[in-house]
Protein backbone atom coordinates (compact mmCIF):
# COMPACT_ATOMS: atom_id res chain seq x y z
CA UNK A 1 0.00 0.00 0.00
CA UNK A 2 1.42 3.36 -0.98
CA UNK A 3 1.17 6.42 1.18
CA UNK A 4 -0.46 9.39 -0.46
CA UNK A 5 0.85 12.79 0.61
CA UNK A 6 -1.68 15.58 0.89
CA UNK A 7 -0.61 19.19 1.09
CA UNK A 8 -1.89 21.35 3.93
CA UNK A 9 -4.46 24.02 3.20
CA UNK A 10 -3.51 27.66 3.70
CA UNK A 11 -4.44 29.08 7.09
CA UNK A 12 -6.02 32.44 7.39
CA UNK A 13 -8.89 34.34 9.03
CA UNK A 14 -11.40 32.75 6.69
CA UNK A 15 -10.49 29.28 8.08
CA UNK A 16 -10.51 30.37 11.71
CA UNK A 17 -14.28 30.92 12.00
CA UNK A 18 -15.30 27.36 10.97
CA UNK A 19 -12.60 25.93 13.24
CA UNK A 20 -13.89 27.93 16.23
CA UNK A 21 -17.48 26.89 15.52
CA UNK A 22 -16.42 23.27 15.24
CA UNK A 23 -14.50 23.46 18.54
CA UNK A 24 -17.46 25.07 20.35
CA UNK A 25 -19.99 22.50 19.10
CA UNK A 26 -19.18 19.81 21.71
CA UNK A 27 -19.50 22.37 24.50
CA UNK A 28 -22.98 23.42 23.49
CA UNK A 29 -24.28 20.03 22.40
CA UNK A 30 -23.68 18.33 25.73
CA UNK A 31 -24.59 21.20 28.04
CA UNK A 32 -27.21 20.99 30.78
CA UNK A 33 -29.64 23.66 31.86
CA UNK A 34 -28.67 23.21 35.53
CA UNK A 35 -25.04 23.18 36.70
CA UNK A 36 -23.82 19.78 37.87
CA UNK A 37 -21.02 21.03 40.06
CA UNK A 38 -18.54 18.96 38.06
CA UNK A 39 -19.77 15.65 39.52
CA UNK A 40 -19.71 12.56 37.31
CA UNK A 41 -23.21 11.08 37.42
CA UNK A 42 -23.67 8.33 34.83
CA UNK A 43 -27.25 7.22 34.33
CA UNK A 44 -26.52 3.74 32.89
CA UNK A 45 -25.65 0.54 34.71
CA UNK A 46 -22.50 -1.53 34.53
CA UNK A 47 -22.83 -5.25 34.01
CA UNK A 48 -20.84 -7.30 36.49
CA UNK A 49 -20.37 -10.10 33.95
CA UNK A 50 -16.93 -10.21 32.41
CA UNK A 51 -17.07 -10.81 28.64
CA UNK A 52 -15.40 -14.07 27.69
CA UNK A 53 -13.71 -14.76 24.39
CA UNK A 54 -13.90 -18.11 22.65
CA UNK A 55 -11.14 -20.37 23.95
CA UNK A 56 -8.11 -20.66 21.67
CA UNK A 57 -7.71 -23.97 19.83
CA UNK A 58 -4.82 -24.96 22.10
CA UNK A 59 -7.28 -25.14 25.04
CA UNK A 60 -9.65 -27.55 23.27
CA UNK A 61 -9.11 -31.32 22.82
CA UNK A 62 -7.90 -32.33 19.35
CA UNK A 63 -10.93 -34.57 18.69
CA UNK A 64 -13.29 -31.68 19.37
CA UNK A 65 -11.30 -29.35 17.10
CA UNK A 66 -11.34 -31.94 14.31
CA UNK A 67 -15.11 -32.34 14.65
CA UNK A 68 -15.65 -28.56 14.58
CA UNK A 69 -13.31 -28.09 11.61
CA UNK A 70 -15.06 -30.81 9.59
CA UNK A 71 -18.46 -29.29 10.42
CA UNK A 72 -17.24 -25.88 9.23
CA UNK A 73 -15.75 -27.43 6.08
CA UNK A 74 -19.07 -29.12 5.27
CA UNK A 75 -20.88 -25.86 5.97
CA UNK A 76 -18.49 -24.16 3.51
CA UNK A 77 -19.37 -26.76 0.85
CA UNK A 78 -23.10 -26.13 1.42
CA UNK A 79 -22.77 -22.34 1.26
CA UNK A 80 -20.48 -22.64 -1.80
CA UNK A 81 -23.15 -24.64 -3.62
CA UNK A 82 -25.93 -22.17 -2.66
CA UNK A 83 -23.79 -19.21 -3.76
CA UNK A 84 -23.31 -20.66 -7.25
CA UNK A 85 -26.98 -21.66 -7.57
CA UNK A 86 -28.12 -18.12 -6.70
CA UNK A 87 -25.18 -16.25 -8.30
CA UNK A 88 -24.84 -14.48 -4.96
CA UNK A 89 -21.56 -14.73 -3.01
CA UNK A 90 -22.81 -12.64 -0.04
CA UNK A 91 -23.10 -15.59 2.36
CA UNK A 92 -19.58 -16.89 1.64
CA UNK A 93 -18.03 -14.50 4.17
CA UNK A 94 -19.58 -16.55 6.97
CA UNK A 95 -17.53 -19.64 6.05
CA UNK A 96 -14.52 -18.44 4.03
CA UNK A 97 -11.72 -15.87 4.24
CA UNK A 98 -9.19 -14.51 1.78
CA UNK A 99 -7.55 -15.54 -0.44
CA UNK A 100 -10.29 -18.12 -1.14
CA UNK A 101 -13.16 -15.71 -0.49
CA UNK A 102 -11.95 -13.24 -3.13
CA UNK A 103 -11.27 -15.96 -5.68
CA UNK A 104 -14.69 -17.63 -5.37
CA UNK A 105 -16.53 -14.29 -5.19
CA UNK A 106 -14.82 -13.17 -8.39
CA UNK A 107 -15.71 -16.40 -10.16
CA UNK A 108 -19.37 -16.14 -9.16
CA UNK A 109 -19.49 -12.52 -10.33
CA UNK A 110 -17.96 -13.47 -13.71
CA UNK A 111 -20.48 -16.32 -14.07
CA UNK A 112 -23.32 -13.92 -13.28
CA UNK A 113 -21.98 -11.36 -15.79
CA UNK A 114 -22.13 -14.04 -18.51
CA UNK A 115 -25.79 -14.63 -17.65
CA UNK A 116 -25.17 -18.16 -16.39
CA UNK A 117 -25.54 -20.09 -13.17
CA UNK A 118 -24.35 -23.48 -11.98
CA UNK A 119 -26.29 -26.24 -10.29
CA UNK A 120 -24.38 -29.23 -8.98
CA UNK A 121 -24.38 -31.92 -6.34
CA UNK A 122 -21.20 -32.92 -4.53
CA UNK A 123 -20.58 -35.86 -2.23
CA UNK A 124 -17.88 -35.22 0.36
CA UNK A 125 -15.65 -37.64 2.24
CA UNK A 126 -13.54 -35.19 4.24
CA UNK A 127 -10.91 -36.04 6.85
CA UNK A 128 -8.44 -34.00 8.87
CA UNK A 129 -4.91 -34.90 7.83
CA UNK A 130 -2.63 -32.26 9.38
CA UNK A 131 -2.42 -29.08 11.45
CA UNK A 132 -0.01 -26.19 11.79
CA UNK A 133 2.41 -26.10 14.73
CA UNK A 134 0.48 -23.29 16.41
CA UNK A 135 -2.82 -25.16 15.86
CA UNK A 136 -4.51 -22.23 14.11
CA UNK A 137 -4.70 -23.96 10.71
CA UNK A 138 -6.14 -27.44 10.22
CA UNK A 139 -5.77 -29.17 6.86
CA UNK A 140 -8.59 -31.23 5.40
CA UNK A 141 -8.36 -33.75 2.55
CA UNK A 142 -11.53 -34.67 0.69
CA UNK A 143 -12.30 -37.01 -2.19
CA UNK A 144 -15.03 -34.71 -3.48
CA UNK A 145 -17.29 -36.36 -6.05
CA UNK A 146 -19.45 -34.22 -8.29
CA UNK A 147 -22.46 -36.43 -8.98
CA UNK A 148 -23.76 -33.99 -11.57
CA UNK A 149 -23.07 -30.41 -12.57
CA UNK A 150 -25.04 -28.29 -15.03
CA UNK A 151 -24.65 -24.78 -16.41
CA UNK A 152 -27.91 -22.91 -17.04
CA UNK A 153 -28.89 -19.64 -18.69
CA UNK A 154 -29.97 -17.26 -15.93
CA UNK A 155 -32.33 -15.56 -18.40
CA UNK A 156 -34.15 -18.52 -19.96
CA UNK A 157 -33.42 -21.32 -17.49
CA UNK A 158 -32.29 -23.50 -20.39
CA UNK A 159 -29.53 -26.00 -19.67
CA UNK A 160 -26.39 -25.01 -21.57
CA UNK A 161 -23.98 -27.81 -20.65
CA UNK A 162 -23.02 -30.30 -17.99
CA UNK A 163 -23.49 -33.89 -17.00
CA UNK A 164 -22.03 -36.47 -14.70
CA UNK A 165 -18.99 -35.33 -12.81
CA UNK A 166 -15.85 -36.97 -11.51
CA UNK A 167 -14.17 -37.30 -8.14
CA UNK A 168 -11.09 -35.23 -7.35
CA UNK A 169 -8.91 -35.02 -4.30
CA UNK A 170 -9.30 -31.61 -2.68
CA UNK A 171 -7.07 -30.19 0.02
CA UNK A 172 -8.37 -27.33 2.17
CA UNK A 173 -6.86 -25.11 4.84
CA UNK A 174 -9.32 -24.20 7.59
CA UNK A 175 -8.05 -21.24 9.61
CA UNK A 176 -9.01 -20.14 13.13
CA UNK A 177 -9.52 -16.43 13.63
CA UNK A 178 -11.90 -14.08 15.44
CA UNK A 179 -13.32 -17.01 17.42
CA UNK A 180 -14.34 -19.20 14.47
CA UNK A 181 -12.98 -21.57 11.83
CA UNK A 182 -13.19 -20.55 8.16
CA UNK A 183 -11.84 -22.10 4.97
CA UNK A 184 -8.96 -19.98 3.66
CA UNK A 185 -7.66 -22.04 0.73
CA UNK A 186 -8.58 -25.06 -1.37
CA UNK A 187 -6.64 -26.91 -4.05
CA UNK A 188 -7.92 -29.53 -6.47
CA UNK A 189 -5.49 -32.39 -6.99
CA UNK A 190 -5.61 -35.67 -8.92
CA UNK A 191 -8.66 -37.86 -9.46
CA UNK A 192 -9.57 -40.16 -6.59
Amino acid sequence: MRTRLVGSSPRGPRHAVPALLLAALPLTACGESAPSGGDFKPNGSLSSAVPTAAPPPSAIPTEQIDKTVLERYHEYQTVYQRAYEANDPAELGTVAVDPLLSRVTGDIERTKARGELWRFTNVSNAKVYARSKDGLIVYVVDCLRTVGGYRFSAKTGKRLSGGAGKAYLHRAAVRYGAGTWKVSETNRDKQC
